[in-house]
């Protein structure tokens, strides 16, 4: 049997993991491929292979050969690096030890995990690594379960729970794995997390079902549990945690598609030279007469043509910039580095700095448009604290934690407040009745209280303590159980259950209690009460992990009063009532908390009554919607009072902002839990439709509810998040709210952080079906126009009334969302969105968020920008052309679907106004100056055809031919793509129109390439005609014509550079020095000791003759001086002192310092922009716009609701 399932299990992949592209032998051939996928590289190899055609040839072999393989070199370099820091991490990984069962040695042995294969037994202990996924057997916990952290895998770090496989009979003693005889079936390997199906069949043919509670995986780590065992299910690259790992996003920019564009018509350019000069030179060869040199007589003119053609594909090659998409890739990591780098993106309390993960959509940050975000946890804190509850339809305001609501929102959140809840004192008084042996008679009747009402109390207050998956730990103790020994008076559960609320006798009017025995002390003289054991944990040395700040806050609240979970088990709860001393609650079931039900429940057996009874908590939507209404006539009144006093508080509670859940219970009899339970373990022991299975049996489970009450929670906006949103929307960035809040809530989060301004005007649509929603769509259309029209009509005076005008936002509902992301209403939605300022969506689903960002993105063809924390905003982040996580309360799924990670959505502002805006200037004007610099040389080899018959030759040897664009004028413009800014960030950053500005202006409209061609040919034009008519008369060689030709085009190219510049520093300098000099280095040097490197030609002596010179250098001065006059023109006549060159501000110290001040020849490219600096530091541009007090904001805002149901 053992031989049978070694051979089976040799099947399956190995544990050893390899994140390598390439293998050592297989690298070349690999790479090479990997680069020829480029259509430029496969457009040079094409070129140099037809330079090996003799009757085309136009270099020699080798100089053709040049360019395509420095840039071959210089990529491969660079992914070779890459693989190998990949092949150093793998090393290290594969080299960890686990111990693993060897059947020959009857013992754990050490094991690599390269070595680790499916059907191994491996064996953990507290703090080891999980090295596959390993389904669960065995666990030192008595209880069999397993506590494991997940921040490798997702960033969580609170603690999660996993149990054995249930019904296994070697559980609570030594596990041996010799005796383990069973046949385990799982699905096949996938990347969903949260999933996992299977059965495990033991000898006797006894199936049990297998879930993601049993499983382990790869790369957490064993908590608070001495030992476990498991058996490896999935290894290496098919564990859950390897098919999740896809490294770093790359996505398509819009330059990249822009310069594709661009790229093209160079293509066309080129082919229309080549025709020319195919051309002239067919006619040059036919109207030749008499020979002065050896022509080929007998070459028909149209194949000369032919041949010339390809020849002047050869010489012109250079016109295709084959280091551009290069120079491109280092640009961006140069800015990348820098953005990393930027303390102002620094969060000094979670040490995290900003997270570039996709490397080549930088640019796409300075044209964003639209801005999706989700609320909690993107703009709020996520660390909530409880401020509002209602029970029994009696509301207790809390007001040391509520009051003031708004003013809270906007505070920053102060950590060591985080869990601090100060009860009131109504509600603390009749938590102390269950203390109370006697309740004394007053003559106030808020003092009095009903049975049933404390019963209310108690079961609220409990469904706070265990109602969650609360992880329960201490300091010195990493896992707490406090253990118990509990002897319950009789006379004490007697009473508690004719007390309960199930008593048809009880009235909402509250009868007085003046004495009970369910009040009397539990602790008695006699010792029949109740004896706690807790040992030396203090309640303040208890922490709480919790998987959400909302349950973490609930149980924090209910220690408030006294109701404390002091520890937790697989199928146990340990609490704390007053007056009741501590109570082990038997946990029958879990039903955990999915988007589909908006709720969670557990299950348990009452610890005093014995009854079973199910503890629900949830949105307010559903709970309210499956409690019942009881038929009993003197109790149908006191229900239907509690619900519609609930009620009343959820909208109050929506309206100042808060988070709200219900909380309600139900009592099963013995029988209808029986039958219920049947439903359950079918489902849970399903293989197929386990998922649906579940879902139907929780739904039964959930109804005719008993509403106990509601509770109100406070999210504090982030700080800086105000006077983020507006910033960005003077930026002409519109922001969208995307929540699955209520849309009180959401409006009054949106009113908090100024998205909703006073003289805003709401519109709100809430529809139930879809003829309501498109009359609705088209009403408010047609109201809004209206509105526009009137507000921009002429005045009396002639000018145009604004100053009154506000704008729309438009708050939408998620039943509406849903018609308006059909087919048929899309436009209609559109239409209606592009007139309003923002849009609100509330109780959105995770699909609906991404489906309303590809609706604008696809509809409106802008560029789109998600930001979310949480895993429900991963669709939303990966749908948009720009995805931000933001490393919150939530784990770090959205984080892991981004291109960038930020910690604080404050960030954001730096992050697009000023490195997007950079970003976006450096490269578009980059990738322009490269097409320039190349244009503009190409056109001097296109003019000396005209003189040399058409015939391919060129005026400068080819080597130079070759270096020029390649090495001489390649490296300031990545420089100048990385250190370039065109304004400062102070400026940016107190001046976002800018961002605005620069996307209407001319240097990202496609007409910029044309201007860029024509500059290049008038300059080429004057750098080519200027020498020629200077040495028109004279003797010159050909080499010594293109000498003069070559050292101006060098110069002119290089100090075009310079004027492109905003900023210049020793590094602009130097390298602007050290380029020019490498050119008359190189051709000194080789003008003086090479003879034959050029053939035909000889250029010994040729260069240092040249400039010995004075006719030479007078000859570049006048060149240089005619080229760049008609740029440097509107920089001496353009009045923009903002735009003069200065130090960047101490915050971005990582750039180079400015060197000098200068003003900016491409000063006139922002006509936008032409205002004093100033004039727009001391005052906004638009007064209107300036921040308000939020105090009254909400009364002060016009609503117009429209509301169809």
């Amino acid at each position: 049997a053992e031989s049978k399932t070694t051979t089976i299990c040799k099947g399956y992949k190995g544990n050893a993991i390899r994140t390598t592209k390439y293998r050592l032998l297989t690298f070349i051939p690999m790479n090479l491929f990997q680069q020829f996928h480029r259509a430029a590289n496969l457009y040079f190899l094409f070129l140099v292979l037809l330079n090996w055609v003799p009757v085309v040839e136009a270099f020699q072999k080798e100089i053709t050969m040049i360019p395509l393989v420095v840039v071959l070199t210089v990529i491969a370099i660079k992914d070779a690096l890459e693989d190998y820091r990949r092949y150093l991490l793998d090393k290290k990984v594969n080299s960890n030890v686990v111990h693993v069962f060897c059947g020959e040695q009857r013992a754990y042995t050490e094991c690599s995990w390269k070595d680790v294969r499916v059907g191994d037994f491996v064996r953990l202990s507290c703090n080891d690594i999980i090295p596959a996924d390993i389904l669960l057997l065995y666990s030192s916990d008595p209880r069999g379960v397993c506590y494991i952290e997940t921040a490798n895998l997702d960033g969580e770090t609170n603690l999660k729970q996993r149990q054995v496989v249930p019904d296994l009979p070697f559980q609570g003693t030594e596990f041996t794995p010799e005796t383990f005889n069973s046949r385990i079936e799982c699905e096949n390997p996938n990347d969903d997390l949260s999933r996992f199906r299977g059965y495990m069949e033991d000898s006797s043919g006894v199936c049990v079902g297998l879930h993601n509670q049993n499983l382990l995986l790869r790369s957490c780590t064993i908590r608070n549990t001495e030992t476990v065992v498991g058996i490896v299910v999935y290894a290496g690259h098919e564990t859950k945690a390897m098919m999740n790992n896809s490294g770093p996003r790359y996505k398509r920019s819009w330059l990249e598609n822009s310069l594709n564009t661009n790229i093209l018509w160079c293509v066309v350019l080129l082919v229309i030279m080549c025709l020319s000069a195919a051309i002239g030179h067919g006619l040059w060869i036919k109207n030749l007469r008499d020979h002065i040199f050896q022509v080929d007589g007998e070459t028909n003119p149209a194949l000369a043509g032919f041949y010339v053609f390809w020849t002047m594909i050869i010489v012109l090659q250079v016109l295709i910039p084959i280091s551009l998409y290069v120079s491109i890739e280092i640009v961006k990591l140069g800015q990348i580095y820098f953005i990393q780098n930027d303390l102002a993106l620094y969060n000094e309390h979670l040490d995290s700095r900003i997270q570039c993960r996709a490397l080549n959509i930088t640019e796409d940050l300075g044209q964003i448009e639209y801005l999706f975000c989700d609320k909690t946890g993107t703009l709020t804190e996520n660390k909530m604290v409880f401020c509002r509850c209602s029970i029994y339809g009696v509301e207790y305001p809390h007001d040391e934690n509520a009051v003031p609501v708004v003013h809270k929102l906007l505070l920053p959140f102060i950590c060591h407040q985080e869990n601090k809840v100060v009860p009131d004192p109504e509600l603390l008084r009749k938590m102390n009745w269950l203390c109370s042996p006697v309740l004394p008679l007053t003559e106030e009747s808020s003092h009095t209280l009903s049975s049933l009402e404390l019963t209310y109390i108690t079961d609220f207050f409990l469904a706070l303590a265990i109602c969650n998956t609360v992880v329960v730990s201490s300091p010195n103790q990493p896992r707490h159980m406090v253990s118990t020994k509990t002897v319950f008076s009789p006379l004490y559960i007697m009473n508690l259950i004719t007390g309960s609320y199930l008593s048809s006798s009880s009235d909402l009017s509250p009868k007085l209690i003046v004495s009970s025995p369910l009040f009397s002390p539990l602790l008695l003289s006699d010792g029949q009460g109740l004896e706690v054991d807790s040992g030396s944990v203090t309640d303040d040395d208890l922490l709480y992990e919790a998987e959400s700040p909302d349950e973490a806050a609930l149980v924090h609240a209910a220690r408030a009063y006294r109701c404390i979970l002091r520890g937790r088990s697989g199928d146990s709860l340990l609490v704390d009532l007053p007056g009741m001393g501590s109570l082990a609650v038997q946990l029958l079931h879990i039903l955990p908390f999915d988007s589909n039900r908006k709720r969670m429940s557990v299950v348990i057996r009452h610890p005093l009554t014995g009854h079973v009874v199910v503890y629900t908590k949830g949105a307010d939507s559903v709970i309210m919607t499956l409690s019942e209404t009881p038929q009993a006539e003197d109790t149908h009144q006191i229900h239907m009072q509690i619900r519609d006093r609930t009620q009343q508080h959820l909208d109050s509670y929506a309206r100042e902002g808060l988070r709200t859940l219900c909380f309600a219970k139900k009592v099963l009899e013995e029988e209808e839990y029986e039958e219920w339970l049947k439903r359950q373990l079918l489902a849970e022991s399903s293989i197929e439709n386990r998922d649906e299975l579940l879902l139907d049996s929780a739904q039964r489970l959930e109804t005719n509810l008993t509403l106990l009450g509601t509770t109100g929670i406070v999210d504090r906006l982030q700080e800086e998040v105000p006077e983020t949103i507006e910033a960005l929307q003077r930026a002409g960035i519109k922001v969208w709210i995307l929540t699955g809040d209520k849309q009180e809530t959401a409006i009054n989060i949106a009113i908090a952080c100024r998205l909703l301004c006073p003289r805003d005007q709401l519109l709100t649509a809430n529809c139930e079906s879809r003829e309501n929603c498109a009359a609705l769509l088209e009403e408010l259309k047609l109201e809004v126009q209206q509105s526009q029209d009137y507000l921009t009509e002429p005045t009396a005076e002639g000018t145009k009334d604004e100053s009154s005008s506000g704008s729309f936002i438009l708050a939408i509902d998620g039943q509406t969302l849903d018609w308006v992301l059909q087919e048929d209403l899309q436009k209609h939605f559109l239409d209606l969105s592009c007139r309003c300022k923002a849009v609100i969506c509330c109780r959105s689903t995770p699909l609906q968020k991404s489906q309303v960002v590809q609706l604008v993105r696809n509809h409106l063809s802008v560029m789109t920008l998600a930001i979310g924390d949480g895993a429900n905003d991963v669709s939303m982040i990966q749908m948009a052309d720009v995805g931000i996580g933001i490393s919150g309360q939530e784990g770090m799924q959205a984080v892991m679907s981004s291109d960038f990670a930020v910690s604080r959505f404050k960030h954001l502002r730096k992050l697009l106004l000023v490195h997007g805006h950079w970003c976006c200037s450096r490269l578009t004007t980059m990738t322009l100056y490269f097409i320039y610099k190349n244009m503009m040389y190409v056109n001097l080899l296109f003019w000396y055809q005209f003189f040399c018959g058409f015939s391919g030759s060129v005026m400068t040897n080819s080597w130079v031919l070759i270096f020029f664009n390649l090495l001489f004028t390649s490296v300031p413009p990545l420089i100048h793509g990385v250190l370039d800014q065109d304004q400062p960030a102070d400026t940016l950053m107190g001046t976002p129109e800018l961002y605005k500005a620069a996307q209407s202006t001319k240097v990202y409209m496609p007409c910029m390439f044309w201007i860029t061609v024509l500059e290049a040919f008038y300059q080429s034009l004057v750098c080519f005609f200027v020498p020629y008519l200077a040495l028109a008369d004279s003797d010159t060689g050909e080499l010594a014509f293109g000498s003069p030709i070559n050292a101006s085009a060098l110069l002119i190219i290089l100090l075009q550079q310079v004027l492109e510049s905003h900023t210049l520093t020793w590094i602009h300098v130097l390298v602007l020095v050290l380029s020019a000099g490498s050119y008359f280095g190189f051709v000194l040097l080789f003008s003086a000791s090479c003879v034959a490197c050029s053939p035909p030609t000889n250029p010994m002596g040729v260069e240092t003759l040249q400039m010995s010179q004075p006719l030479f250098y007078l000859i570049c001065a006048v060149t240089i001086v005619t080229a760049l006059l008609p740029r440097y023109t509107p920089t001496l006549t353009a009045s923009s002192p903002h735009r003069t060159r200065r130090q960047p501000p101490e915050n971005d110290a990582l750039q180079p310092e400015s060197l000098h001040s200068q003003p900016s020849a491409n000063a006139r490219r922002h006509p936008a922009t032409q205002h004093s600096l100033g004039a727009v530091l001391k005052a906004p541009l638009f007064p209107h716009t300036q921040s308000r007090s939020l105090t009254n904001a909400p009364d002060s805002v016009f609503y117009m609701s429209k509301n169809l149901v």
